[in-house]
């Protein structure tokens, strides 16, 4: 695993990142927590999970270096546990038969079909190599120079994609 600092990105291939980016929960859970973390609680609220499930998962994602234990915090007496996403950003390869790339595009699916708004578009067109490149790499510049609004403002996702056709 290595962590580029200019972006706070983690470029995940390990067999235990991918096998943690395998499963559409974790990519929930990811999406969910805040840059400063959320508790089981709050994820489970946030996500209509069982606490159980929440815990689980988060095991999963933090065995795997993805999120980690953060701060707590004391509540009638008991003590809260925050978990805070390791990274900004995950990058990762499709996985054994696209199985992180089709976990992540699940979790979208469920998303966009409650969205009566979205923006979805998909286009094919010919490129160079080199134009493919370019067009990647402005893409990648437009998402990573946003910065997020108050978190009390409404959420939206960004999902950009440039691949390789057969």
């Amino acid at each position: 695993m290595t962590t580029d600092r200019r972006y706070d990105t983690i470029h995940a291939t390990s067999p235990a990142q991918m096998r943690a980016l395998s499963h559409p929960a974790r990519h929930k859970l990811l999406g969910a927590m805040n840059p400063d973390g959320a508790t089981i609680s709050q994820l489970s609220n946030r996500l209509g999970m069982n606490k159980g499930s929440v815990s689980h998962h988060l095991g999963v994602l933090c065995a795997a270096g993805l999120a980690h234990k953060g701060p707590t915090r004391t509540v009638r007496g008991g003590t809260e546990q925050y978990f805070v996403p390791t990274a900004r950003k995950v990058m990762f390869p499709p996985g054994e038969d696209g199985a992180a790339t089709n976990a992540m595009l699940a979790t979208i699916t469920e998303e966009l079909g409650t969205d009566d708004d979205h923006l979805l578009n998909h286009r094919v067109i010919c490129l160079t190599r080199d134009q493919a490149e370019a067009v990647r790499q402005h893409l990648d510049a437009v998402v990573n120079d946003l910065q997020p609004a108050d978190p009390r403002e409404r959420q939206y996702g960004i999902v950009v994609g440039l691949y390789q056709r057969r």
